[in-house]
């Protein structure tokens, strides 16, 4: 039996998570989706929330500009492509695998050295291209590799121990931890690993917006200015060809934007605002959703991107009868 004495008790964010979608079949609400949102102002105070934002969450992936942020002020330095490659949760199609491989090979590494969980790739026709060629699972393909090659590559620039790159202790994850509490403005509660491996951090989900908002309105010359024009010059490295997240950056001016597992998005505007979201029960269906009526209500400007967010059917024998919809925000 697990140690009930090792959980802590559930977040705010999770405990006090209003309705914020329905799922409808058929014009009857099937099931609903709680969870919580907020949007910060341009100093970080918080503009608006739907919950309450100051229980903590792990923010999975939505981590990654703010890892790569303490990368860059580590000495990283990269071409646009390959620096947002490791702010990705990438598809792994060739390019990205390739960028990846760039990485690596520039600090004079392999792909060997990766220590991320091996997977294929989450783009669904690549990674049936890649089982039907008889390859593996492999550190490569899994989307974290652009990230975990970054943290290879910021090991050799300060000529700290790659073998132990993982470790909290080590430097670099010293440094990661340090960039998220200041760009956050709130202490990290929790430290566990993440699904790739890498050490994952819990803090306010208000911090997670107001760390977007600064990295997208980052001062010039500023190692979050560099994060920000790399993925606003590549979004396709940030996400893929197929990707949400990718059409989104693309298509609104000066955003920066990256989803997260367990149902986390995160968004920085141009004006210094940032955006959070969690749904409670980490199921991933409802929150693109939601964000798309958060960035409505924002009167952010990407029709196709923000139609595309909101666009969720429900199926009933292959074809739409219903769909998930925003309620709450």
């Amino acid at each position: 039996m697990p140690d009930a004495s090792l959980e802590t008790l559930p977040s705010a964010a999770l405990t006090e998570a209003p309705i914020l979608a329905h799922v409808v079949r058929g014009g009857f609400v099937e099931s609903v989706h709680r969870g919580t949102v907020v949007v910060t102002a341009p100093d970080g105070t918080v503009e608006w929330a739907v919950g309450d934002p100051t229980g903590a969450v792990f923010a999975r992936s939505a981590n990654k500009p703010i890892q790569a942020s303490a990368m860059v002020r580590a000495g990283l330095d990269l071409p646009d492509a390959e620096l947002a490659l490791a702010c990705a949760s990438h598809s792994g199609e060739p390019f990205h695998r390739e960028a990846a491989t760039r990485i690596l090979g520039g600090a004079g590494l392999t792909p060997a050295d990766l220590q991320n969980t091996p997977d294929y790739p989450i783009d669904d026709d690549e990674r049936i291209a890649w089982i039907r060629a008889g390859q593996a699972k492999s550190s490569l393909t899994q989307n974290c590799s652009g990230k975990h090659a970054a943290m290879l590559a910021t090991c050799v620039v300060n000529g700290w121990d790659t073998a132990a790159y993982r470790h909290p202790e080590h430097p670099l994850q010293r440094a990661i931890t340090d960039t998220i509490v200041e760009l956050s403005g709130e202490p990290v509660v929790a430290v566990t690993v993440d699904g790739c491996g890498a050490p994952l951090h819990a803090y306010a989900l208000t911090g997670l917006a107001r760390a977007f908002g600064r990295i997208a309105t980052a001062a010039p010359g500023s190692a979050e200015a560099r994060v920000t024009a790399a993925i606003r010059a590549e979004p396709i490295y940030l996400g893929g060809t197929h990707r949400q997240v990718t059409h989104l950056v693309r298509e609104a001016e000066g955003l920066i934007a990256k989803d997260g597992a367990e149902s986390v998005y995160a968004v920085g505007l141009p004006d210094g605002r940032g955006v959070a979201v969690k749904i409670a029960d980490g199921y991933p269906r409802a929150k693109a959703v939601v964000l798309a009526a958060v960035l409505r209500r924002l009167d952010v400007d990407a029709p196709a991107a923000i139609d595309d967010l909101a666009t969720a059917p429900v199926l009933g024998h292959g074809v739409p009868v219903g769909a998930i919809v925003a309620v709450g925000p």
